[in-house]
């Protein structure tokens, strides 16, 4: 019930196409892979193989697939392993319809997305516990940066795709994706997410 109608809402918009549903895990990978879509919106909890482990294996066997999560948790167990896994989404199965829908365009996008809800717990995860040490740690790694790559890495950390961060920065596409990879590979983070997690702890965010 609740797959057909996120595919219902997602049907409604008429820059979607729903291409495959997966009654499971290990569906979910073999339809990723053989599909090769956009975007694999992946439910948690599912049977045979559960949703972290299956966005895990679509990141390894679609490298072209963005993965955003659908939960009703948003624990910082599940937010952490699923960016660690490669997610760039993470949205809420209790959140509006246009959320939904405006998370998914941001992932196929390349951007990352969590929504609202999540993106408050995990930054008030932020908070506890050695949080000044973070904080110096972050700026730390941000001032080993150029100008321009830590502009690009605030526009990253603000949710824009590379189109428009290369409409914002008067640049050609390729050259901001060849910005955003040298970003996170100086920060030594995995996705853009982690990356603006430092952006926000380094105070580029607000």
């Amino acid at each position: 019930m609740i797959r057909a109608g996120v595919a219902a809402i997602l049907a409604a918009g008429d820059d979607f196409e729903v291409v495959a549903e997966a009654a499971d895990g290990r569906e979910a990978v073999t339809l990723a892979r053989a599909h090769r879509p956009d975007v694999a919106l992946v439910d948690i909890r599912m049977p045979r193989l559960d949703g972290l482990a299956a966005a895990e294996q679509i990141v390894a066997a679609a490298p072209g697939t963005a993965v955003a999560m659908l939960t009703t948790f948003s624990e910082d167990a599940y937010v952490t392993r699923a960016l660690a896994g490669g997610a760039t989404g993470f949205l809420l199965k209790s959140g509006d319809p246009h959320e939904l829908m405006a998370g998914v365009r941001a992932v196929a996008g390349g951007a990352a997305f969590l929504s609202p809800r999540v993106a408050r717990h995990v930054i008030d995860g932020l908070g506890r516990g050695g949080r000044l040490t973070r904080e110096a740690e972050a700026r730390d790694r941000v001032a080993a940066l150029t100008p321009r790559e830590r502009e690009v890495l605030g526009l990253v950390g603000a949710g824009l795709s590379n189109p428009e961060i290369a409409a914002r920065l008067h640049l050609v596409e390729g050259t901001v994706k060849a910005y955003v990879s040298t970003v996170l590979d100086r920060l030594g983070v995995r996705n853009r997410v982690q990356a603006a997690i430092v952006a926000y702890e380094a105070g580029l965010l607000h």
